[in-house]
């Protein structure tokens, strides 16, 4: 997929492009190996596992010159198996608890299976095409539902690219009953990013900030929760009163029509067969995995009592290795309903495996720059430079500061789950010294994510999306922004009393 359509193929080859997540960290893991030969070591006391403020003390450094050698080679090793051992350095051959991110890696690899198996059966795109058939005689309200379906995909699974097969389906069909093609990209477009801005359980963005922020995946579930539902219903009426204006004068639309969106609106739109049994199965089971993997994850006994409670005796407090579990079982299940068998379900999981192989080697990659910085004792130098900046902030102010620090980050590391793995094991023990609960950097973070995610002119979802729907970006910029700065407002709002509550 390319943004350099049509007549722009020829010179294609000599735009700049910006670099992959690939590149990126890359040259970062270089950058770090080569400032932690500069930089000094040090260490925080540490109390109930987290540094205590004004304990930070310069050491000697802990590495030979071989031996430093050989960690930017090893980097991406210890960043998928190391181990740490009782001294704290963490290798491929020590003794003692795994600091790499094998965990979070056979998550997402299981995860894709599951939704890419899923996704072959037809199911989503049946249930998606039911949907839009059913309301097409209600603009609004369909304009609601598909919105609302997609913002919780983004929210459970990271539902991104995925959406863009929806365009040559929504596109259409919208046109037909009055709205424009800006219409079909806020539903696709920002439904998506809305949703993982405010992502429950999304793997690739709360699962892997979780894991390097070292909180359990359902920590600060609730108040993330309630702002999907928020800013999902913000977006949703945003997008909602943007069609109604269009529908009721056509000048209104930011876009216009042309002769092809005239031509569009009166043609016969072939809508997807109704869904058949086995598919309301799939959705079912698919539906029903992420309702279960959210009562397995979040600590109900810490949210409802309080965080020194005991867990209860149904709680499961699953983390990764049972939801790998769970995800690799649910893809055989799904496939199985929707007709797969043998070499055809086998397949489908390994093609899904294929397909999120590349987010999990980034989040190898960025785990790979965490262990040098770990190994070279650098980190808590890093955290300390910063302690002197939030230890006299409040602890909202703390909180907006964590969403505009990630803001820049996260256009230079093109890679929700990258930058997570890369930047949390930093970022939230800062949170230690502004007496702010380190989900909260977990919520910033993704709130944050999002807010850049929804302009980037390096983002494949709003390039490609904007390609598909044909859609200039300078005009989807102008019609975004306004929405853009409603959600920061909120987000910030949000931030704040979270963090004061925390």
């Amino acid at each position: 997929m390319s943004e350099y359509e049509s007549d722009a193929g020829q010179t294609a080859s000599k735009q700049w492009r910006f670099p992959s997540a690939y590149t990126v960290l890359i040259v970062i893991t270089v950058l770090v190996w080569l400032l932690t030969w500069i930089i000094p070591a040090g260490h925080y006391t540490l109390q109930d596992g987290r540094p205590v403020a004004g304990s930070f003390h310069v050491t000697d450094h802990p590495l030979p010159a071989d031996k430093h050698i050989l960690e930017l080679f090893l980097a991406p090793v210890n960043g998928l198996y190391g181990i740490e051992n009782a001294e704290g350095h963490v290798g491929p051959y020590e003794s003692g608890s795994v600091f790499g991110a094998i965990g979070v890696f056979f998550y997402v690899l299981s995860l894709g299976a599951f939704i890419v198996t899923t996704t072959k059966t037809g199911a989503i795109d049946a249930c998606l095409g039911h949907v839009a058939q059913r309301f097409r005689q209600r603009g609004g309200v369909l304009i609601v539902m598909v919105m609302l379906l997609i913002a919780i995909g983004g929210s459970t699974y990271g539902m991104g690219e995925e959406t863009l097969g929806f365009y040559a389906l929504l596109v259409p069909l919208l046109l037909g009953l009055g709205f424009d093609r800006m219409t079909a990209v806020g539903v696709i477009l920002v439904g998506s990013v809305v949703g993982n801005m405010n992502s429950t359980v999304n793997p690739f963005m709360t699962g892997a900030a979780s894991a390097g922020a070292g909180v359990p995946l359902g920590s600060g579930i609730g108040l993330r929760f309630i702002m999907f539902i928020v800013l999902t219903a913000l977006s949703i009426a945003y997008v909602v009163m943007y069609s109604r204006r269009v529908k009721r004068n056509a000048d209104h639309s930011v876009v216009g029509f042309t002769a092809e969106d005239r031509d569009l609106a009166k043609a016969q739109l072939q809508l997807p067969q109704p869904m058949t049994g086995p598919q309301k199965a799939v959705m079912a089971a698919f539906a029903g995995t992420f309702i279960f993997m959210i009562f397995a994850i979040v600590p109900w006994a810490q949210v409802i009592v309080g965080p020194a409670a005991p867990s209860w005796s149904w709680q499961l407090d699953w983390y990764f290795p049972e939801l790998t579990a769970l995800f690799l079982i649910m893809s055989m299940v799904t496939g199985l309903l929707g007709g797969m068998r043998g070499n055809d379900l086998y397949n489908a999981m390994l093609a899904g495996i294929a397909d999120f192989m590349g987010a999990a080697l980034v989040i190898v990659l960025a785990r790979g720059i965490t262990v040098i910085m770990h190994n070279a004792q650098v980190t808590d130098t890093v955290l300390h430079s910063m302690e002197g900046v939030v230890s006299g902030a409040s602890s909202g102010l703390f909180t907006i500061m964590m969403y505009l620090i990630i803001m820049p980050l996260s256009f230079l590391v093109p890679s929700s789950s990258g930058l997570a793995t890369l930047a949390m094991p930093v970022l939230a023990p800062i949170a230690d010294f502004a007496g702010v609960g380190r989900e909260m950097v977990v919520t910033a973070f993704q709130c944050s994510v999002g807010t850049i995610a929804m302009i980037s002119p390096t983002s494949a979802i709003v390039m490609s999306g904007l390609a598909l729907a044909k859609v200039s970006y300078p005009r989807y910029l102008l019609w975004v922004l306004p929405l853009l700065a409603i959600q920061a407002v909120a987000i910030c709002l949000f931030l704040v009393a979270g963090a004061t509550l925390s």
